[in-house]
């Protein structure tokens, strides 16, 4: 009985630390393709457009191989999905896109806080257009946490690029999208692969955008692009997928609100950007109110 008793005990600490490592890689990954964007558009290195197309290229040879047994199940189910299954991926597509063409005018922190805010707010919406009805300890935290990340951006941002900020806002309505797609999944890993398969045809449309921008790649920009696409794409979204079922929409939208922080900190190491002394006040504000909106069923059950 002892023995059962343990068993039982140790199942829930194990799930969410696993859940957290998950998640904690995830949010990595997603501030890991600002910088490697930013790094690869901020010194001409390679241009928007082709760095979205290597991007989502490689992301999908690399799941496709990743899903070795799983191959000619990834086939079947393409061919036999339904025409609104192509959604999350037209969602990834343009959130792609418009995430590398808004890079060439922001900084790595001032675009990764415009799109995981139009993020947070998009999925907020369409919580309430669905009828979700938030409970004043959710409000709370999702004021809290809106309110360091206005309080952030306003200050620190020096007005970005209106064009970049529109396009970038753009991008975060889709991910958010994506997201709440992605929380209906059944197997990660095969979802994540459909998702990049069906953004490859979409890519077509990028090419009249070459007339704007002439094709231009050096080693460097190619080397960013593959990373982005391999890993902080690819294996990323994967995480991200397998996480999302276990998350509230809420949640998972509050959570990207660290993305920027995270973004931040490593525009400074990596692409010598300047950090505002404001970035420890909001990310603490901004945690708090993460903090707030996961615990607040916990709360709420003790009225």
């Amino acid at each position: 009985m002892q023995q059962t008793v343990k068993i039982q005990l140790h199942l829930p600490v194990d799930f969410i630390l696993k859940l957290t490592l998950l998640t904690l890689l995830s949010l990595m990954a997603f501030a890991g393709n600002s910088i490697l964007c930013r790094l690869a558009l901020a010194d001409n290195n390679i241009d928007a457009n082709s760095f979205t197309i290597i991007r989502l290229l490689s992301g999908a040879i690399a799941l496709y191989v990743l899903l070795g047994s799983q191959q000619p199940q990834l086939i079947a189910s393409i061919k036999t999905l339904p025409l609104a299954a192509m959604k999350p991926a037209l969602m990834l597509f343009i959130y792609a896109a418009g995430f590398s063409w808004a890079y060439i005018q922001l900084s790595t922190a001032s675009g990764a806080l415009i799109l995981f805010g139009s993020v947070q707010i998009s999925m907020v919406l369409i919580q309430v257009y669905m009828g979700k009805q938030l409970n004043r300890f959710e409000f709370m935290g999702l004021a809290i946490a809106l309110g360091g990340f206005i309080y952030w951006m306003l200050p620190a941002t020096h007005r970005p690029d209106l064009w970049g900020s529109l396009i970038m806002g753009l991008a975060g309505v889709a991910w958010a999208f994506y997201t709440v797609y992605g929380q209906k999944n059944t197997s990660a890993q095969l979802a994540t692969s459909v998702n990049f398969v069906l953004c490859l045809p979409l890519l077509i449309l990028l090419l009249p955008l070459y007339y704007l921008m002439p094709l231009h790649i050096s080693f460097e920009g190619l080397y960013y692009s593959l990373l982005s696409g391999v890993f902080t794409s690819a294996m990323g979204y994967w995480l991200w997928y397998q996480v999302l079922p276990k998350l509230s929409t809420i949640s998972a939208g509050v959570l990207q609100l660290t993305v920027p922080i995270i973004a931040a900190v490593g525009g400074l190491i990596w692409a010598n950007e300047p950090i505002p002394n404001i970035l420890i006040y909001c990310s603490l504000i901004i945690l708090s109110g993460i903090a707030l909106v996961i615990l607040a069923p916990k709360f709420a059950s003790l009225k």
